[in-house]
């Protein structure tokens, strides 16, 4: 009876997470780094913590620190906020169209779910599954703004199922693998200066939406070492697989007008898309009973990314997009107060490098280094149920745009993003048995 009470839940618990679609960049580029809510209290610093089964994501070979089995599940609300200042003259504005706003704040409310399994299956082997979505993006600022030749709405969700197992080759290094099945959609729409195409011949302010959309399915790879220097302080080093999509879809457009219906019509397109390799190295030091320190510093391989193509059945580009990405790197250093045996809180701070630089900043993905400060707490109810609350302000710089790479009718977008900041507020249960 207590082992269908417990399926059940599982059950309900992946359906929960897989019904629920997100589509939002909480760390550099369009990573999403919501796959811990225990993790977020310290800002990412604790990756060699391995507290719960969410190390399966950051650490597989953490596991070899859990007892007996556990799930957890959570969800993280992400709200990023922006704003666009243009800085315009009549040179920037595609021919024949009118000028338009300033497009809003194209952040959203988005909600990220997580769930992570794991298992003590001998006292050196452990085994684990995780549900977890790692990339996101979205924007959208509406089909009046003054950018809207460059970029409405943009979107990607993915999703990411993530077997594990770990091995304690002696007694203080673990070795981890696992495998990663992971799905990922994407949109990306615009407006088309009808009238620019047609050489002014149609009038001026003929425009219409253009749109991409495309989905595919991918493998990866994980691994994962932990060496336990002493009981008191180990090390943890961690690599996840670069990712190579090929999104298969359509591109469509509207409102085309009958004289271009033979230049511009629906048709089947592809978008090749590489989403990049990490590669961690983390720290955890158990100063005492009450006091624990941490930190992580991650490199991303985001020049992987260099240019958004999208391409006909033929194969001939229908649009191309300069990206130029650049690989960064993520330093977080955080701490645990234990309060006493049910009560722990957390503090993290951390520097998040942008892959975006100046000279290619788009308004797909209006990008900036990013400040963390987090905070958290942790209250366990029992030995085998714990819960988590977590929030973090992700503090940006002023971001300026200078988008003149993009064909002619799309004219310039000159202006600078302000008011970047993101705020995420999570919430994590825990239930070991």
């Amino acid at each position: 009876m207590r082992h269908t009470s417990k399926s059940s839940i599982l059950l309900v618990s992946l359906a929960w997470v897989l019904a629920i679609p997100s589509a939002v960049a909480g760390s550099g580029g369009f990573a999403v780094s919501e796959s811990s809510v225990s993790g977020l209290g310290t800002a990412y610093a604790g990756t060699a913590s391995a507290e719960d089964a969410s190390t399966i994501y950051s650490n597989p070979a953490g596991m070899s620190h859990l007892h007996g089995s556990q799930f957890v599940v959570m969800a993280s609300a992400v709200r990023p906020s922006a704003s666009f200042t243009p800085n315009m003259t009549a040179a920037n504005y595609a021919p024949l169209q009118t000028v338009g706003g300033n497009g809003g704040d194209p952040g959203g409310m988005n909600y990220i779910p997580a769930l992570f399994l794991s298992s003590e299956l001998s006292p050196t082997w452990h085994a684990g599954f995780g549900v977890n979505v790692p990339f996101g993006l979205q924007t959208d600022y509406g089909d009046t703004w003054v950018g809207r030749f460059q970029a409405t709405k943009s979107a990607i969700s993915t999703m990411n199922l993530n077997p594990a197992l770990s091995w304690r080759a002696t007694d203080a290094l673990t070795l981890a693998a696992g495998l990663n099945y992971q799905s990922i959609k994407g949109e990306l729409s615009n407006q088309v200066n009808y009238s620019a195409l047609a050489g002014g011949g149609l009038g001026p302010n003929l425009q219409g939406i253009t749109t991409m959309s495309g989905s595919d399915n991918a493998w990866g790879y994980n691994f994962g070492l932990m060496l336990d220097v002493t009981p008191q302080t180990r090390f943890g080093l961690a690599y996840r697989s670069a990712i190579k999509y090929t999104l298969s879809g359509t591109v469509s457009f509207t409102a085309v007008p009958p004289a271009l219906a033979g230049l511009v019509s629906n048709a089947p397109a592809t978008l090749a898309l590489k989403v990049p390799d990490t590669l961690s190295l983390s720290l955890f030091h158990q100063m005492n009973d009450h006091w624990d320190v941490m930190a992580d510093i991650t490199r991303t391989g985001w020049s992987s990314v260099q240019s958004l193509v999208v391409r006909g059945a033929n194969g001939v580009a229908l649009s191309t997009t300069p990206e130029n990405w650049r690989d960064t790197t993520r330093v977080a250093v955080g701490a645990n107060y234990h309060y006493d045996t049910q009560r722990t809180a957390r503090i993290g701070v951390a520097y998040d490098q942008t892959p975006v630089s100046d000279t290619f900043r788009t308004a797909r993905m209006p990008d900036q280094n990013r400040i963390w400060l987090a905070l958290g707490g942790q209250y366990k109810f029992d030995q085998n149920n714990a819960l988590d609350v977590s929030y973090a302000h992700l503090f940006m710089a002023n971001a300026p745009i200078a988008d003149n790479k993009t064909a002619t009718a799309s004219g310039n977008l000159v202006g600078t993003f302000t008011s970047l900041s993101s705020n995420i507020l999570g919430m994590q249960y825990s239930h070991g048995f």
